[in-house]
């Protein structure tokens, strides 16, 4: 597992590759932190994901959604509307000259209300849904991270003839080994399913706390990476599940 410092130096060097320092500044860290820069990754545009902010959104909504514009934000993603309609949530951001390409939703979500979903995201304007999480009951099941991904391809079957990509997003127990499966990984399983319909929204700071480094699967798996979550911690997990 790696500590604050190895985290930061791979952000930091993950954002250099992705193109978001110029590229004087880019020459001189990579330098200071002895990192080879691979020029092809590159971050289009910055956003932020609301879970960030979700006690505030809880409580004052339309007030929060504002607040995260007026800073100077342009995109946002969503976990969850607290009970306000599509229709309505694509008001409030074009209020905000906000767009949001992406949103997470629960599992169950996926299995039980794919086309409301999918509806839900070509009113607002997602471009992405993204499914964040994986019940640890049944991650422990023998078969259970094999049921997932098959979920997972046919929810982006059906969502890519509507129009919109699906994608995953891990945490850590997809990096560690599994009992349930062998002591395979349960990312590489996820990662078994097709490309065109299963993109991954990888989570830098997930995945650098369990030991494994980012740039090395955007270099082995291309194109499979249109997201990415960025953020610091102060105090590593306990639990790898977490």
């Amino acid at each position: 597992m790696m500590n604050r410092r190895a985290f930061l130096g791979t952000s930091a060097a993950t954002f250099l590759a992705q193109g978001l320092q110029g590229r004087t500044l880019k020459s001189r860290i990579a330098s200071m932190l002895g990192l080879a820069i691979p020029a092809e990754h590159k971050i289009k545009a910055v956003g932020l994901q609301l879970y960030t902010v979700r006690d505030a959104m809880k409580s004052d909504f339309e007030g929060t959604i504002a607040k995260v514009a007026q800073i100077g934000y342009k995109e946002v993603e969503f976990a969850g509307y607290f009970d306000h309609s599509p229709k309505d949530v694509n008001a409030l951001l074009k209020k905000n000259g906000l767009t949001a390409p992406s949103c997470h939703v629960p599992y169950a979500s996926v299995e039980n209300k794919w086309e409301q979903q999918i509806e839900a995201a070509h009113t607002i304007g997602h471009k992405f849904i993204v499914c964040p999480w994986i019940d640890p009951k049944q991650r422990l099941e023998p078969d259970g991270i094999k049921r997932a991904a098959d979920l997972f391809q046919n929810a982006g079957e059906v969502s890519l003839k509507a129009g919109i990509q699906f994608a995953y997003h891990n945490h850590t127990f997809e990096f560690q080994p599994s009992e349930a499966l062998g002591s395979k990984i349960p990312y590489d399983v996820l990662l078994a399913t097709d490309p065109k319909y299963v993109k991954m929204e990888l989570d830098l700071c997930w995945i650098t706390v369990a030991g494994k480094d980012p740039i090395e699967y955007f270099n082995k798996y291309p194109g499979r990476f249109p997201l990415v979550h960025v953020k610091d911690m102060k105090k590593l997990p306990k639990s790898p599940s977490d």
